[in-house]
């Protein structure tokens, strides 16, 4: 990994089994008789470059240059405050054009999207829905997170504008524990959503932090918050009625569909850790608007391991229980790093459709017995989901739990 932020440039070597080498000399490696789990658990040193430094990998040999920069800007991104320096492939920020700035050979130009009102400041990471990146808002200077996904293909502009009726609904939603949209446009063939930044990162970010489980205090206060938040979702009724086809029926209530640790994120604040639901109704959105993951660049799609057998046989009609199950499912997860069911493979329904989930104590015998008992019972979903609804998921919970 390169970390540039002018003029200083560092480099991390995150175990690799080659090696990775500044000026012939070796500044990480991976020894291989190191698991991967160990490897995981290692802090690997920074190295700082200068001038003139070549990075060897493998073959390709990288070499550093510092550049001071007194021309002018070159060019200004639409409304972004980025700009480019013509010594440099990368973006930077206003203001920074008048100091050093780096480049290096081989490297190819970082593209960082552009929204008028916002200053995109870096990549946080990417998942099924699209890029993420971390942005401020110009008038205000608010931290958020910018969602990028890329244009749905062969989809019509009657599609695209249902979509975006549908994404109004989930804007509407105001609970502490789901993730607030703040905003969204289509423009270029784009979709950009402005959403809270949770600077906690994900569920499955904090499990890696702790080698792979959770405590059970841990794991039992985010779910708690998660139901909450998804009662909330699932009782939700917009203050008017958005568009001309839907009914009160179709409106009332949003189901998840997609619930998993790293649609789990967590906000960092004073008085403690906040979980909050993150790409609450998306699925629900695309659906309605005919935008199967077929049509989207990057696809939607359920986990099957977080997902109930109801769910499988009619996704387009998922009830709010589905949700439910699969929060039970998360909190298996968070407390044994296993999946409620044995899958054979990744993208696997069929063991949705034929299998029933572990019993949680045949993971983990050390779980409290009366919780093991409860997290059993949510996990039912054949022929029916046991609990069907969030509030009854809770309360037995906290019957067991405090």
């Amino acid at each position: 990994m390169l970390d540039i932020n002018p003029p200083e440039i560092r480099i991390r070597d995150f175990g690799s089994l080659h090696g990775t080498y500044v000026n012939g000399k070796i500044i990480g490696k991976r020894q291989r008789e190191q698991t991967p789990e160990e490897g995981a658990r290692i802090n690997f040193p920074e190295y700082n470059l200068k001038e003139g430094d070549e990075i060897g990998l493998h073959n390709t040999v990288l070499r550093v240059s510092i550049e001071g920069t007194t021309e002018k800007p070159v060019r200004q991104f639409a409304s972004v405050g980025m700009v480019v320096d013509k010594t440099a492939s990368l973006l930077i920020p206003k203001g920074w054009q008048s100091s050093p700035t780096v480049c290096t050979t081989h490297v190819a130009e970082v593209n960082l999207p552009t929204l008028g009102g916002y200053t995109t400041l870096k990549r946080l990471g990417k998942g099924e829905w699209g890029e993420v990146y971390l942005a401020h808002r110009d008038q205000t200077g608010e931290l958020v997170a910018l969602k990028v996904i890329g244009s749905p293909r062969n989809a019509d502009r009657e599609a695209i504008e249902k979509f975006l009726r549908q994404v109004c609904l989930t804007k509407a939603l105001q609970h502490r524990n789901i993730v607030e949209l703040k905003e969204f446009r289509y423009n270029e063939g784009n979709l950009f959503f402005i959403l809270e930044y949770c600077n906690g990162g994900s569920v499955a970010d904090l499990m890696r932090q702790r080698d792979g489980r959770l405590s059970v205090n841990e794991a039992m206060s985010i779910t708690l918050q998660v139901l909450d938040g998804l009662a909330y979702g699932h009782n939700f009724l917009p203050p008017q009625v958005i568009g001309t086809e839907e009914s009160l029926n179709q409106i009332r209530g949003l189901v998840h569909r997609d619930l998993k640790p790293t649609n789990i994120l967590l906000a960092n604040a004073r008085l403690g850790r906040i979980a909050k639901v993150a790409n609450y109704g998306l699925g629900k959105a695309f659906a309605l608007a005919g935008l199967s993951s077929s049509s989207l660049r990057g696809s939607y799609a359920s986990t099957p391991a977080f997902m109930p057998r109801q769910q499988a046989i009619h996704f387009n009609y998922a009830e709010p229980e589905v949700d439910v199950w699969a929060m039970a499912a998360c909190l298996y997860y968070m407390l044994t790093a296993k999946f409620p069911r044995d899958l054979a493979a990744a993208n696997s329904l069929s063991a949705v459709l034929q299998t029933q989930p572990v019993p949680i104590r045949e993971r983990d015998a050390s779980i409290p017995r009366r919780l093991a008992q409860v997290i059993d019972l949510a996990l039912v979903d054949n022929p029916n989901i046991y609990f069907k609804n969030a509030g009854a998921f809770k309360q037995a919970l906290e019957s067991v739990f405090c």
